[in-house]
């Protein structure tokens, strides 16, 4: 079969390498990387300016597109800038092109736009087709002197073309507009910067080229120039440790803050108002995430959110509820939305190889860079000068012999002939009988000759200024430092973010408004948590509201009084102690049940609190605990300073024996034990030595039958107080603490309360003060909440007076003292 495609002969390759593929692979990614890194991604340290913001700004350079000439569309910015120097896509120009027009997002933008360039709201800025840019002045520092040969040039894409590898930058424009890219393996995210501040830096660098970094920055602690990043768009920076990490290391990570005002209102309703976000954060998202989570009750007291912004600013308005704490809600609002991290990574190009810079460093490269500029610069004018100063000294030496060279020039056959008899007559050089030649008549009157030599006058001058410059490095460091005085005066302007305090992350406690709560915990292990001020006070003898609802076959065993911000050591029968924050507990209405608290503390099957100690009050001293059978023992308050969340062991328990109460004495008081059936013995503190967490204690009273202890108190020689005495069914007494006498410990003690079929057991024992309030609560749930007052003061082996009414089948569950409540201060509920 014949075939149309002619036989080609093998031809023996001249040379042939094997290569492991996984080392051209490698090789190949690398290339790969650098070109990515290099070509697209990464800014230059000089300019501060990746190849597309380089390219956008030299296209308008060459296209007359400056800030004083008129707008030009946009498409026509990007196909220049991609036809002749960037080709990629349109789309990835003239996204650079509006980031850089967006006020928003360059501390000093380097493009003046026209129409629709996008918002804080995330809008997309509007078709190239439809906006207008021209460049904006600060962006012609950028350029300035670009022909003067300041820089070097390189070819195009094409080699058609060529286009800088890095514009002179008279402005330290990395650090004052900052940049952000991600390349292969790395990325860069540096902050903008105040002008002023960065000028100032960059001036004392160059004056002190050994100073360290720390004089740099401005600092509570030193008098330095930069004091963080400026961000367009205000708000707060809050971590002066991450500051002081970014500008040293390189890297660092910064908590931005909103900045926000809360405006109170006397009659409740407060509003929070959003004046500025931080940096590049979506205005309408975030308020959209806002009212997602108060939707979803993530966060609580919103009723309103209106973005009320304009041209002028931001200003975000949070309607709170009358009855939410506008200092709460602002500090949800902060933790889930209105502080963000800016993560510092001072990566940028130099010499072709990406860099992690310090802010020193940063600042060397553009004063190096500027080095090099003015010098060549310098050496560009100087050159320009001479060649002017030598063809004025032909000019002169013609004007010197004006008649023989108008002579020589009439005589002559042609104008070769004439420059050839110039040069040979008078000694000038090919320029200079070119120029001779040139000259027209009017330029030989006495006028002109004078603005000849003048004009060589300024010329000499001006060589002998450009030399000085080249030859003495103080001199060009000198003109550095007054350019930049100079852009400083024309751009420089406030800060306008603020750098605070860092008071600490925004922590959950923060998130909780701090009150008084009552907490009720059942046989079953449910627990909750209830605003106090939801049950108002009754005088004695009243029934109380429902607190609770327990499960059917359930009842409330434990009832205590906190602060939402307490942390409390629970002390359970099993003789185990846990670490509770109060908030921690889940807060419920009047009606609920409540939840399990293994979720919360990780107790055992049959394990219930019995005790509560307030870490506040756990300072110094000891911590005595009294079990059912009569045992107490004194342990060191040291012993219970790290509780893990699993609990520890706070004393050894006998089978049939558990943990009753535990009170907080300062080692030199009296201890008192009360018990079910009205027994008290009162004993000196001293007569129980204090033992380790394993311990069991030792005998505190006698008790005789069946008879188990109630409740302990701590007490002083000379205590004024009155020792409460609650019973199951709901009656209770006052007495002065100084009827009860000393005795030995391990007594019977003496009478305290009748407890009678009327009566029932001793429920608990407190000691009180007349300004004291109390809580009650009972076993089917209800809370009765009274004052100390209304409960009558008598003498021991009394029966008591009824302190809460309960039905038939329901008993006191518990009793716990809120400290100096003045009655006065409450109004009474009438009502039972």
């Amino acid at each position: 079969m014949s075939s149309d495609v002619p036989d080609t002969p093998d031809v023996p390759a001249e040379r042939v390498e094997p290569v492991r593929i996984e080392d051209e692979m490698e090789q190949s990614y690398i290339d790969y990387a650098m070109s990515v890194i290099v070509g697209r991604a990464l800014p230059d340290a000089r300019d501060g300016l990746k190849p597309v913001q380089r390219r956008i700004l030299y296209a308008m350079h060459e296209m007359g597109v400056t800030s004083r000439s008129s707008h030009r569309k946009s498409s026509s910015i990007v196909g220049d800038t991609m036809g002749n120097y960037h080709p990629h896509g349109d789309s990835a120009i003239y996204d650079a092109l509006a980031r850089m027009a967006q006020d928003f997002s360059l501390r000093y933008p380097l493009v003046d736009g026209q129409g629709n360039f996008g918002s804080v709201d995330g809008d997309p800025p509007a078709a190239m087709r439809y906006t207008e840019a021209r460049m904006a002045p600060i962006a012609e520092e950028l350029l300035d002197d670009i022909d003067k040969d300041t820089v070097d040039f390189e070819g195009n894409y094409d080699d058609r073309l060529t286009e800088p590898a890095v514009l002179p930058a008279a402005v330290p424009n990395l650090l004052v507009n900052g940049a952000s890219g991600i390349a292969v393996g790395m990325s860069t995210n540096l902050p903008p910067h105040n002008l002023g501040e960065v000028i100032d830096a960059a001036i004392h660098l160059i004056d002190h080229p050994d100073c360290a970094v720390a004089d740099l920055i401005d600092t509570p602690d030193s008098d330095g120039y930069i004091k963080g990043p400026d961000f367009p768009s205000g708000a707060k920076i809050v971590n002066r440790e991450g500051l002081w990490n970014a500008y040293t290391e390189g890297r660092g990570r910064l908590r931005v803050r909103a900045d926000i005002e809360t405006e109170y209102a006397d009659s409740g309703g407060d509003r929070i108002v959003i004046t500025e976000l931080p940096y590049q954060e979506n205005k309408a998202r975030r308020i959209e995430r806002i009212a997602d989570d108060v939707q979803n009750e993530k966060i609580d007291g919103i009723r309103d959110i209106r973005d009320e912004s304009d041209r002028n600013g931001i200003r975000v308005v949070i309607e709170c509820k009358r009855s939410a704490n506008a200092d709460v809600v602002r500090n949800q609002l902060l933790e889930h939305h209105l502080e963000r991290t800016f993560s510092v990574i001072s990566l940028a190009l130099v010499d072709g190889q990406p860099r992690v810079l310090n802010l020193k460093e940063l600042l060397e490269q553009f004063v190096e860079h500027r080095r090099e500029v003015v010098r060549r610069r310098s050496q560009f004018e100087l050159d320009e000068a001479e060649d002017r100063a030598h063809i004025l000294e032909g000019r002169l030496i013609a004007l010197d012999n004006v008649d023989g060279v108008v002579e020589l020039i009439r005589d002559s056959e042609d104008r070769d002939a004439a420059m050839a008899g110039l040069r040979t007559e008078y000694e000038l050089s090919e320029a200079q009988a070119e120029h001779v030649v040139r000259m027209q008549l009017g330029s030989l009157t006495s006028m002109e000759a004078g603005e000849i030599e003048a004009e060589y006058g300024d010329v000499q001058a001006e060589i002998q200024r450009l030399e000085t410059i080249l030859n003495d490095e103080s001199e060009l460091l000198g003109v550095i430092k007054d350019e930049l005085q100079e852009i400083k005066a024309e751009y420089a302007d406030e800060r306008r973010t603020e750098i605070i305090e860092d008071a600490g992350s925004v922590t959950r406690e923060d998130l909780i408004a701090e009150e008084q709560v009552v907490v009720a915990v059942s046989e079953s292990d449910y627990v909750k948590r209830m605003s106090l001020s939801d049950f108002d006070p009754q005088h004695r003898g009243g029934k109380g509201i429902i607190g609770s609802r327990p499960k059917e076959g359930d009842r409330i065993s434990t009832v205590f009084t906190a602060s939402t911000h307490d942390y409390l050591l629970c002390f359970t029968n099993q003789g185990q102690v846990y670490r509770l924050k109060v908030f921690e507990l889940p807060e419920m209405g009047r009606t609920a049940r409540g939840t399990s608290a293994v979720n919360i503390i990780d107790l055992d099957d049959g394990e219930e609190i019995t005790a509560v100690v307030n870490t506040d009050d756990v300072d110094q001293g000891y911590l005595a605990m009294a079990t059912r059978n009569g045992y107490v023992k004194r342990t060191a308050v040291s012993a219970f300073e790290n509780v893990h969340s699993g609990g520890i062991r706070a004393l050894r328990l006998e089978d049939d024996d558990s943990l009753v109460d535990v009170e907080v004495t300062p080692g030199d008081g009296d201890l008192l034990l009360g018990t079910r059936e009205g027994m008290t013995i009162r004993f000196a503190e001293s007569d129980a030595r204090p033992m380790g967490r394993s311990a069991r204690g030792v005998n505190g009273i006698d008790l005789e039958g069946e008879d188990r202890v109630a409740g302990l108190v701590a007490a002083t020689a000379d205590d004024d107080r009155h020792l409460l005495t609650v019973t199951k069914n709901g009656y209770g007494k006052r007495t002065p603490l100084s009827e009860y006498r000393r005795q030995s410990r391990y007594g019977k003690g003496l009478i305290d309360i009748k407890t009678d079929d009327r009566n029932g057991p001793v429920c608990a024992i407190n000691a009180v003060s007349e300004g004291d309030g109390l809580v009650i609560m009972s076993e089917a749930g209800q809370i009765m909440r009274t004052h100390v007052g209304e409960v009558s003061r008598i003498g021991r082996n009394t029966k008591g007076v009824v302190v809460m009414r309960l039905d038939d089948d329901d008993h006191v569950a518990g009793v716990d003292v809120v400290p100096n409540v003045e009655s006065d201060d409450e109004d009474v509920d009438e009502s039972d």
